[in-house]
């Protein structure tokens, strides 16, 4: 008997052991499933709403960037604009005073008929470029007010800027005795960039390419050197103002004509081609132009 009593006071129970054991289980089960669960709220390492707001911030960006863009291209529909209210000033009140020469006397125009037919050329060259900037001015007039309203809508910061544009020359290069002349096409108008020391605009339609002075001076004093070359930097909206210069240019004057696209709004960094840069002097008051042949798209690109 006191055997059995022994044997009864040694005996193990396990039922608190299994219960701690359930209970250590239980807790792992709980850790797995809310690490699980974080683990679908992340996407490489971001929440939903870092995403979000990476995505946005990008979206910004952009609108930014072509916001800006547009502002550069209206304060240059307006500087056109305000250039070309000026030539047309100038162009009409030479009109006035030629058109009262040539309302003379009989005697005295009989007397200067060589000269009466001179002016009476350079006056119709006065009336197309006259013509052709008014339907630029018009143009211009409605694209400027849809920029203004796309403008004013987006409030562009005014310290954001768009970077420059870098011109490089293309292929191997070019003989050291080369010399460039650049002539940005953008928008229905031409740019001469710094030929003779500062930049002219001129509207690119076929009437104003024909009978405008300077860019006929320009074509002229190019053509005097075979070793020169007109390269057109083409924006995105200036094919058509290209086919019409360079076509004056190749056709009427036998100049070499290049074209090279540019990408963006940004400004022309030309620095890369300072040792190939040529110069001619500036326009004289009045220079006359060939016939007027209508422009058409070049021949020879490079």
């Amino acid at each position: 008997m006191a055997k059995r009593r022994h044997a009864a006071k040694d005996e193990i129970l396990l039922v608190p052991f299994l219960d701690i054991l359930c209970s250590l289980i239980g807790v792992l089960i709980l850790i797995i499933v809310v690490l699980c669960v974080s683990q679908t709220q992340q996407t490489e390492g971001r929440t939903e709403e870092e995403i979000r707001m990476a995505q946005e911030a990008k979206r910004m960006r952009e609108e930014i960037k072509v916001t800006k863009a547009q502002e550069i291209v209206l304060k240059e529909k307006i500087a056109t604009l305000d250039e070309l209210q000026k030539q047309i000033d100038e162009k009409q009140q030479r009109y006035i005073k030629l058109y009262k020469l040539l309302s003379t006397s009989k005697d005295i125009q009989e007397a200067n008929l060589k000269i009466s037919q001179k002016m009476q050329k350079e006056l119709d060259g006065l009336l197309l470029e006259i013509e052709g900037m008014k339907k630029q001015q018009l143009d211009s007039n409605k694209e400027i007010a849809l920029l203004m309203a796309e403008l004013k809508k987006r409030e562009v910061p005014p310290d954001k800027k768009v970077p420059p544009v870098i011109v490089q020359p293309s292929g191997s290069g070019m003989p050291e005795d080369t010399k460039v002349y650049f002539v940005e096409a953008s928008g229905g108008a031409l740019k001469i960039l710094s030929a003779w020391g500062e930049d002219y605009r001129l509207s690119a339609t076929a009437e104003v390419i024909v009978a405008d002075v300077a860019y006929n001076h320009f074509l002229t004093e190019v053509a005097k050197n075979p070793k020169s070359l007109v390269l057109f930097l083409i924006r995105d909206d200036g094919q058509g103002a290209f086919n019409n210069g360079a076509g004056r240019a190749d056709n009427e004057y036998k100049v070499r004509v290049g074209k090279l696209p540019i990408p963006g709004r940004g400004v022309l960094d030309l620095a890369m081609f300072d040792k190939f840069r040529g110069k001619i002097p500036p326009p004289p008051a009045a220079v006359p132009a060939p016939p007027a042949t209508p422009p058409a798209v070049p021949k020879k690109t490079t």
